[in-house]
């Protein structure tokens, strides 16, 4: 069996390329090596000759949601699925895809949609949307990685500023959940398995807790309701794998933040010694084979 592990033609970090190379060592260790190419790469050969060559599975590590589309098309297994990636991927899908899951999130409104060359022409959403979550209001921008593109907002002031800024870019509005404190949970999920689990802490008492924006990072034992939502959030969207982020609630509950198909998970090696890569490796084996 070979794989081809898919990635940005245009994204190349030191950090990414050593997460590549954790993946490609494992899926070698495993007996499914992985071949690996970018997405434009992928997609000029699928273009030229509507197949690729001696590839069984694939390994999507990309946001090319179209592409992954077209290799699913053409009768490859693609793994996360081009769904679950769109919903990962866009912050507006994922309020709307739990929306009525009985999964807890923070209360959520999605703006409205506005073409490109009219945006916004008048605001009253924005007032009452501030009536049902109140300030400070978290707001994020649809598309966005690493805690960019997420501002906490004081007053309607600023809410109008911003939206005024990003039109018309799509963005949603949630509240702002101050149990959690600048703090929360990343569960990695494979399969039906949380396979490891971070504390990320938000740098000088900010809100954004991500490891690229300066937050902390620390290995932690989630209560057990942490780790069933996670793997509940991941069965629900159907996620072959995932890293869902989970914040505290006032009462010590789980609330549904995010969930990133395709999830970082060098920093969490260094923090906990666990290689996520290998999991991922041990559980495709399990269902292309």
């Amino acid at each position: 069996m070979q794989g081809l592990l898919v990635t940005n033609e245009f994204f190349r970090t030191e950090k990414f390329d050593g997460i590549y190379d954790m993946l490609c060592a494992a899926f070698k260790k495993g007996g499914l090596p992985l071949t690996r190419a970018t997405n434009a790469e992928t997609a000029l050969e699928i273009s030229r000759s509507g197949r690729l060559k001696d590839i069984n599975f694939i390994l999507f590590w990309d946001k090319d949601v179209l592409l992954a589309k077209r290799l699913e098309n053409l009768g490859y297994k693609v793994i996360n699925s081009s769904r679950v990636i769109e919903i990962c991927d866009s912050k507006a899908l994922t309020a709307a895809v739990f929306e009525n899951s009985g999964i807890k999130t923070p209360k959520t409104f999605i703006a409205p949609f506005t073409y490109d060359n009219v945006g916004y022409t008048s605001y009253g959403f924005l007032e009452r949307a501030a009536d049902i979550l109140g300030f400070p209001m978290v707001v994020k921008e649809n598309f966005g990685s690493f805690g960019e593109q997420v501002y906490l907002i004081a007053d309607m002031n600023g809410l109008k500023s911003l939206c005024k800024r990003l039109s018309p870019r799509g963005f949603i509005m949630q509240e702002y959940v101050a149990s959690a404190a600048g703090t929360d949970v990343r569960i990695h999920v494979v399969g039906d398995r949380a396979v490891a689990a971070v504390k990320r802490t938000a740098k000088n008492g900010g809100f954004i807790s991500n490891v690229t924006n300066g937050g902390q990072m620390s290995a932690f034992s989630p209560p057990k309701e942490f780790l069933d939502l996670a793997i509940r959030v991941c069965s629900y969207i159907g996620a072959d794998f995932a890293g869902v982020d989970l914040l505290f609630g006032k009462d010590g509950e789980p609330i549904l933040c995010e969930i990133n198909s395709n999830a970082h998970f060098k920093n969490l090696r260094d923090a906990t010694g666990i290689n996520v890569a290998s999991s991922i490796a041990e559980y495709v084996k399990t269902v292309i084979v």
